[in-house]
């Protein structure tokens, strides 16, 4: 009796790091993200699912990651990144700017 009871005791640690290393789902695919901005909607704190279209290390707002038709992920630091890779970023402040969208980001 006292070995299922650790198996089990053991068993449900186990699953319980699992689900606690698990990273948490973004809140937004790329697409969701600009339609809900074009709405209107406030998605400072909100995480989003990126690819990145382009990367443009010299832009005027610093490290510009493109995406979207009007996403543009900006920060002063590198965010060590190439065109196609897949990236969590989380939206810390949002501007708009001549039709596109000036996102400043944490990434995830």
């Amino acid at each position: 009796m006292r070995k299922i009871v650790v198996i089990l005791s053991s068993c449900m640690i186990f699953a319980l790091l699992l689900a606690g290393c698990g990273a948490d789902e973004p809140d937004y695919t790329t697409e969701q993200f600009e339609s809900a901005l074009n709405k209107g909607d406030n998605l400072e704190g909100k995480t989003v699912s990126v690819k990145v279209d382009e990367i443009v290390p010299d832009s005027a707002f610093g490290y510009n990651i493109e995406t979207g038709e009007h996403l543009n992920f900006v920060s002063t630091d590198n965010p060590k990144v190439k065109k196609g890779d897949e990236v969590v970023l989380k939206a810390k402040e949002v501007k708009s700017v001549l039709g596109s969208f000036i996102i400043s980001y944490e990434k995830q």
